[in-house]
């Protein structure tokens, strides 16, 4: 190989590394690239995917001005370390994963300028199970069948179709392949910028070198999660095979707690708790399926099924879980505890219909915050 030849390939790889927004250093347990979802495929068998938590990750979009659907990251129970290669205007929603910026803590729920050099670390989820992570105009990988959005088993979107790894450049913010950040994104920028950079110089002698890094003085009250003392309650309407159920089943599932298996992924979560005996014994035909629906196979231990969930199945479903409660769903850690609680299919639509309007009015809100 010609010097003329090597000088090519390192300018190439030079210039590519100037266009990444995040450098990952340390890829945590499983992050991933996540939108809202590849929709209208599911007829020819392929997953919707998208967040785990939807409402999360509209929230962090919303903080940074982007569209509610934009592409962020998905921070599964163990967090990445990533560094910074272009000054961002970042929020981080969900769950509480101990983040910082260069051993500060990072608050969560608001805009934050972070400056080129810094850099992000997540450790263990102390309260939930994922946090997401939006960037001022997105992150800029292709769309494969319209998504951004990683399904790693199909080996489909995202960053080469897989699970972040160490040493891969992220394009976001003014990065190559990311869309300009909105006017109102650029403006809070601006302001946090400069309120960094005056923090940073008031920092005391001896203190060390601190980044001029800020966040917004306010922030987005998540109101998708909740509970009770003794875990997660999940609304959920009778599934299509509920009566298929012995009525002592049907009235152990609303009852009983379950808890989360360690098997749970973004298929499926599975629950430990008291078998769910099935009268019926005649097999059924294999037919569609969606998230959150309750599929209980032959061992009468129910699944949820969750975002990845394949597209049909045979096991009988007991019940499906409300819309409006699947955020809780995806905060649910092996080991939590969760129970179900009886709704009708008007109340799941009406409670769904009240969640989207109380978006809009916080995202109104947000959008006429101005530095």
């Amino acid at each position: 190989m010609t010097d003329r030849s090597i000088i090519g390939i390192t300018a190439i790889k030079s210039e590519a590394e100037s266009f990444s927004g995040l450098k990952v250093l340390k890829p945590g347990l499983s992050t991933t690239i996540q939108d809202l979802g590849r929709e209208g495929y599911r007829s020819s068998g392929i997953a919707a995917g998208g967040a785990m938590d939807r409402y999360a990750l509209r929230m962090a979009n919303l903080l940074v001005g982007n569209e509610e659907g934009e592409a962020g990251l998905e921070v599964t129970l163990v967090g990445p370390e990533l560094r910074v290669d272009t000054d961002l205007l970042i929020s981080v929603c969900g769950a509480y994963l101990e983040p910082t910026i260069d051993g500060e803590e990072l608050p969560m729920w608001r805009p934050v300028f972070v400056p080129r050099g810094a850099v992000l670390r997540f450790g263990r989820a102390v309260s939930g199970c994922r946090a997401y992570v939006a960037a001022a105009g997105g992150f800029g990988v292709p769309r494969e069948l319209g998504s951004r959005s990683t399904d790693a088993r199909a080996a489909l979107g995202g960053l080469a179709g897989r699970r972040l790894a160490a040493g891969d450049a992220l394009p976001c913010g003014a990065a190559q392949g990311a869309a300009a950040p909105s006017r109102w994104a650029a403006a809070w920028a601006a302001a946090l910028s400069r309120q960094g950079e005056a923090s940073a110089a008031k920092a005391p002698e001896g203190a060390g070198r601190r980044l001029p890094w800020a966040a917004a003085p306010w922030f987005a009250p998540p109101g998708a999660y909740g509970g009770d003392e003794d875990g997660i309650v999940l609304r959920a309407m009778p599934g299509s095979e509920h009566g298929q159920f012995s009525e002592a089943a049907r009235e152990a599932f609303f009852r009983e707690r379950y808890a989360i298996a360690p098997a749970s992924d973004r298929m499926g979560c599975r629950l430990i708790g008291t078998p769910l005996a099935r009268e019926s014994r005649a097999e059924l035909l294999s037919h569609g399926v969606t998230p959150g629906a309750v599929q209980v196979p032959p061992g009468g231990g129910p699944i949820i099924l969750a975002a990845d969930c394949q597209t049909t199945g045979g096991y009988p479903k007991i019940a499906h879980v409300a819309t409006v409660d699947m955020p809780l769903l995806a905060q649910a850690k092996p080991g939590d505890t969760i129970r179900f609680q009886p709704v009708t299919l008007d109340e799941a639509q009406r409670l769904d219909r009240q969640r989207e309007q109380d978006i809009r009015y916080l995202a109104a809100a947000i959008r006429s915050r101005q530095p």
